[in-house]
């Protein structure tokens, strides 16, 4: 019976990937042009906006979500306000990719699409710690979730910056959340993972490995919102301590690369706000490294990441600890390989 009804499943996600596909083919020929500058990877003049295919595919799935499977469903208010939170970062970021509006705008738009989130509720209220127990966070867990929303929301319209590499991070980790989600009985994460993989299915095939059209911010930010508000819902697993780490870990690579180079500039007395291409995956690319590699080593974090995360809702409280730091020995061995190939390609700054 389970078999079957994960068939089923597969072949509604099947359906919604045909449908993204369609969207995103229409979108080749809607003349949003993504043109090339010094801070770019691209060479020549490429359609963006194919992020719309992705948005388009979840949020009809999760319009039937809502109105057919009531055991998948959060709390009406949760559900309804998290979802027109989704759409509203869908539209702000398509109309950037339109007018490529100041970071200053995109961020008040993120941050008040994040408060839109959290005000229905949907945000951490305490914590299961190994040795500790439950830990009440009020206020702080409110303010915490809309920093991580915003966060992540950003981490991976940064790292959208070459073929494939956030639209497969973000599917390989849809995939293991998915997986995980099923076996804790948490069907709206487990769903929602489902139908934005879905997406992301349709969008692939258009980017990687040869890009005939990009994401765009509509793709990433919306991306990056909804893994985001996922691994909040995540964080409600009750049978699992420290569940709030699950989408941490299959994003570590994302976030590692952006907290790194958010750091790096700062110490280095940059201006935060302004464009560059100082992230590990552009400095890689720059050094020579193919682009088809730089996203393959992400897909790879993901990977490590969404094996980390079945280990660790099996281990026992003294081993949760300790996993998810293991993620960051990759990190320091992929800035370490970075490092030395921008030396040998002379890249004195990155």
């Amino acid at each position: 019976m389970l078999l079957s009804a994960f068939l089923r499943h597969l072949a509604f996600c099947g359906a919604l990937a045909l449908v993204s596909a369609m969207v995103v083919a229409a979108m080749l020929s809607a003349g949003i042009i993504d043109t090339p500058n010094a801070r770019k990877a691209h060479s020549r003049p490429t359609p963006k906006g194919g992020g719309v295919g992705v948005v388009v595919a979840f949020m009809l799935g999760i319009t039937v979500l809502y109105g057919y499977a009531g055991f998948a469903r959060l709390a009406d208010g949760y559900f309804r306000g998290v979802i027109l939170a989704a759409f509203a970062i869908a539209v702000v970021a398509f109309l950037d990719d339109l007018r490529d509006w100041p970071f200053t705008v995109k961020l008040a738009a993120q941050t008040l699409a994040a408060l839109g989130a959290v005000s229905t509720g949907l945000y951490l209220r305490e914590i299961n710690v190994p040795y500790v127990g439950s830990v009440e966070l009020g206020w702080v867990g409110a303010a915490a979730t809309l920093a991580w929303i915003v966060f992540v929301t950003n981490a991976m319209n940064f790292i959208d910056g070459l073929n494939g590499l956030a639209a497969g991070t973000a599917l390989v980790a849809c995939a293991f959340l998915a997986f995980v989600a099923a076996g804790q009985g948490g069907w709206f994460v487990y769903f929602a993972a489902m139908l934005l993989a879905s997406g992301l299915v349709g969008f692939l095939p258009f980017n990687f490995p040869r890009a005939r059209i990009f994401m765009g911010d509509v793709g990433s930010q919306f991306c990056g919102f909804v893994l985001a508000v996922l691994g909040v819902a995540a964080a409600r697993f009750d049978a699992v301590e420290m569940s709030f780490l699950l989408v941490p870990c299959l994003l570590s690579g994302v976030l590692y690369d952006v907290a790194f180079t958010l750091v790096r500039r700062a110490l280095a007395g940059e201006r935060l706000t302004q464009a560059h291409r100082g992230h590990l995956y552009q400095v890689a690319h720059r050094a020579g490294m193919d682009a088809r590699w730089v996203a393959a080593v992400h897909w790879g974090f993901a990977a490590l990441g969404g094996l980390v995360i079945i280990a660790f809702v099996h281990a026992p409280s003294q081993g949760k600890v300790w996993l998810p730091l293991l993620l960051l020995l990759p990190q320091i061995a992929w800035t370490a390989a970075v490092a030395l190939l921008a030396r040998r390609a002379g890249l004195a700054r990155w």
